[in-house]
């Protein structure tokens, strides 16, 4: 059940990721000419008004297809140019790129601060020990809860200050209260393994949204950390880093989640919504924070890009993105057996 909840609920978080860019663009009066889900070849489609509405063979993401945003000048139409994305004023076309990602990140605050609302997690849960760890060598387990963090921040804090040092953990396995000794690595304090979090308590509305926001923010600072490892691994060939899991990965550890209650999902549901404001915030060719970028150029250089530029730039990047996350993908089946 929590698997079907996970699905539905980043279906859900893509759809609205696109409806802040869809209702972005329609407030400024651009023509939106398809609003998709999934990535091509098309299965079906329907137009309503001036929008093609289009469910798409490849459910990965999805995208709203602006009238200007992907087409060279001369492909649009004298008559609807006034309607075109590249034809509007550079804070308009930055409003429309930035929407998606705003979106995500208010949904991800709002389940977190539901999570507080409803029952914030008090103890650190292990859901993965990597292989040739400090963890696995220290006899930490999957399944057994970190006593004495509240959060899974202030352990990763804690290892890192430590970083090189012995650590003692309280941990409860079976109901059985053990002290797990370890040294985290010596260059970031990591342990090799993947947290989550375990055990409830409840705060009020307006403490819940507070708290949810800071939350939020640590959760993402934490989130571009990882980014910065990952990008850091593939500039040096030292490849993808065990810790940084794809789809697959992810329900693999929304498995484990589910069995401990509804409100763990909802919280991995923030994280990812929150992963997903991050990851399309980098300014990198196909992603938003890409055509951000590229927006931001052109204001001061003072003239627009090359089209024909946008368009390969955009290609590639889409391309590279796609051949990094079947990467991943096909690792995380891999140690899965």
């Amino acid at each position: 059940m929590g698997i079907l909840v996970l699905i539905v609920s980043i279906v859900l978080l893509i759809l609205l990721h696109e409806l802040g860019h869809f209702l972005a663009a329609k407030s400024y009066g651009m023509k939106v000419e398809e609003f998709g889900f999934g990535f091509p070849p098309k299965l079906f489609s329907k137009k309503w008004g001036e929008t093609e509405y289009s469910f798409n063979l490849f459910p990965l993401g999805g995208f709203v297809r602006i009238l200007g945003e992907n087409q060279l000048t001369g492909q649009v139409s004298a008559e609807e140019k006034q309607r075109s994305f590249s034809d509007r004023p550079a804070r308009q076309r930055l409003v429309v790129l930035a929407a998606g990602v705003a979106v995500n990140f208010l949904l991800g605050w709002l389940a977190l601060a539901t999570v507080l609302m409803v029952g914030a997690p008090q103890s650190i849960l292990v859901t993965q020990v990597l292989e040739d760890s400090p963890a696995l060598e220290a006899g930490l387990q999957t399944g057994d809860q970190i006593q004495e963090f509240s959060s899974a921040t202030s352990l990763i804090a804690h290892l890192e200050q430590n970083a090189g040092k012995t650590v003692e953990l309280s941990v409860l396995r079976d109901g059985q209260e053990k002290t797990i000794s370890l040294i985290p690595s010596a260059q970031e304090g990591k342990i090799g393994s993947g947290l989550s979090e375990a055990g409830l308590t409840q705060k009020g509305f307006f403490a819940a949204l507070k708290d949810g926001l800071v939350l939020s923010l640590q959760v993402m600072a934490q989130i571009i950390k990882v980014l910065g490892l990952l990008i850091f691994s593939i500039f040096t060939a030292q490849g993808i880093p065990e810790g940084i899991v794809g789809p697959v990965g992810v329900f693999s550890v929304a498995s484990d989640l589910s069995q401990l209650g509804f409100i763990y999902v909802i919280q991995l549901v923030g994280i990812i919504s929150l992963n997903l404001a991050i990851l399309n915030a980098i300014p990198f060719p196909a992603l938003d924070g890409g055509r951000f970028l590229f927006v931001l150029i052109e204001k001061i250089k003072g003239s627009k890009l090359s089209p024909k530029f946008e368009i390969i730039a955009h290609a590639t990047g889409f391309a590279l993105l796609l051949l990094l996350m079947i990467f991943i993908t096909v690792r995380d089946v891999v140690q899965l057996f």
